[in-house]
């Protein structure tokens, strides 16, 4: 009994990924005997079957590989190890991120289109070397715009890569209806397919460097290169899709401008909620300061932290790039005093590796750091100045800042620094407990997405005040 109790239990077992794991045997000849092979995907799961007796490399079908049509495709057009081996929310926004470029490849073959009629495609009488020169001057125009977009706006969005990708996204609309409506304005065909071309290379830079913040976000097994190589897969199957359609569509709505705007404004609808959609698919676990402002607020209210999940469901996507309170982190020390007094009342109340001036009449928070300031650091610098900001509105605070709101109502803006003094006092019983619940809420409190400028001082200590 013993014996064949041993040969009933596996010897061993193995799986792919997530997939369904399968037992071996021991054959009555000493082989290794296999289960039937199966994988999952997307939560469904089919059993395909593997000889018993042979061995992978010898006809049979090898563990890991075997699979059925659709899993060898998906497997194609998703990372290795997925679901696992990506965010939670890949698979909802990559769903909607592909009806947005295939609703976007449509758009852009009529604007295509509507551009070769422009420079005279058709026309005996256009002239090849005016046409040459009109797509030199916009490629030019195009290439100097995306130097100066990316000087001015590149270090911003990483930290709303949300918004920035929806903004992108909109922007690609406008830059692509400009194309259609310009041949219609021949004396300022020119100008206007210069300023399409200009859209579309800040376009492309938006789009860019959102797709390498959000790639960064879903690759969960420092497989940054593979998700981004089956992002390119998937975008080249859908505009290889919409490539097919055009062509379809192209005859249709060539010599029928009304039903080609039409059919423009329609996919362009569809480009916009796609693109909105897929945004808010996304479940972001690090925190900006739209979301730190959002998770503060509702700490302060109900003493308790929203998750990412809740938190990325509230999080404004078409505002957001300009915040009410212009919190700057890394700011250089120069820039908030001048006067040993000034430096003393600064350095006063500060034991954190950061430095923090509240400007009340611009309600302008700057925050110089120390070259020893780490995320936690700068995670708490943030929610000062924040906490500041809030002594400015109206909502329920708990009672040690109700208080500080009630001074703030009542004193000169010139004893801002005693409120900073004070607030220290506060965060060092109010921030353990609201860092311990971003915590175990799920936020990764290691890292964030604040704007964070290279500054750093350092300052000698404030002497202690002793009391007599």
């Amino acid at each position: 009994m013993a014996d064949v109790a041993r040969r009933e239990a596996p010897l061993c077992s193995e799986q792919f990924g997530s997939g369904t794991a399968r037992g071996c045997r021991a054959a009555a000849d000493g082989t290794l005997q296999w289960e039937a092979w199966g994988k999952r995907w997307w939560g469904f799961s089919g059993a395909f079957t593997a000889k018993p007796g042979e061995r992978d490399g010898d006809g049979g079908v090898a563990p890991g590989t075997a699979s059925p049509p659709l899993s060898r495709l998906l497997a194609v057009f998703l990372p290795q190890g997925f679901p696992d081996s990506v965010s939670p929310d890949y698979l909802p926004y990559q769903l909607w991120d592909s009806v947005q470029a295939f609703a976007s490849s449509l758009s852009g073959s009529l604007a295509t289109h509507a551009v070769l009629l422009g420079i005279g495609v058709g026309n005996a009488k256009a002239s090849v070397s005016a046409a040459t020169a009109t797509w030199l001057v916009k490629d030019s125009t195009g290439m100097l715009g995306r130097i100066v977009f990316a000087w001015w706006m590149g270090s911003k969005m990483d930290c709303n890569a949300k918004q920035w990708r929806l903004f992108a996204d909109i922007l690609n609309d406008v830059a692509m209806f400009l194309e259609i409506v310009a041949p219609i304005f021949p004396l300022c065909f020119t100008v206007t397919i210069c300023i399409s071309n200009l859209a579309k290379c800040i376009v492309g830079v938006a789009g860019g460097a959102t797709r390498a913040a959000l790639t960064m976000h879903q690759a969960r097994r420092n497989n940054m290169a593979d998700v981004s190589a089956k992002d390119g897969s998937q975008e080249t199957l859908v505009g290889l899709a919409g490539l097919l359609v055009s062509l379809l569509m192209l005859p249709l709505v060539s010599d029928r401008p009304s039903l080609s705007l039409c059919c423009f404004f329609f996919l362009t609808a569809l480009h916009i909620y796609a693109n909105y959609r897929a945004v808010r698919a996304l479940v972001i676990e690090t925190l900006n300061e739209g979301r730190l402002w959002l998770v503060l607020k509702h700490f302060l209210q109900t003493q308790e932290v929203l998750g990412p999940t809740a938190a990325n469901r509230m999080e404004p996507l078409w505002t957001g790039f300009w915040p009410s309170l212009f919190l700057s982190l890394g700011v250089p020390l120069h820039r908030l005093t001048s006067s040993v007094l000034e430096l003393q009342q600064l350095v006063e109340g500060h034991r954190e590796p950061y430095l923090l001036r509240w400007d009340q009449p611009r309600n302008q928070v700057q925050v110089v750091l120390s070259p020893m300031a780490g995320p936690e650091t700068i995670l708490r610098a943030a929610t000062h100045g924040l906490l500041l900001g809030a002594l400015r509105g109206d909502g329920p605070l708990p009672e040690e800042l109700d208080k500080l709101r009630n001074r703030v109502r009542a004193g000169p803006e010139k004893e801002s620094w005693v409120i900073v003094r004070d607030m220290h006092h506060v965060l060092d019983k109010l921030f353990p407990k609201f860092l311990k619940g971003l915590q175990d809420a799920g936020w990764r409190t290691e890292k964030h997405q604040l704007e964070v400028d290279e500054w750093r001082a350092t300052w000698l200590p404030c002497p202690e005040k002793k009391v007599l």
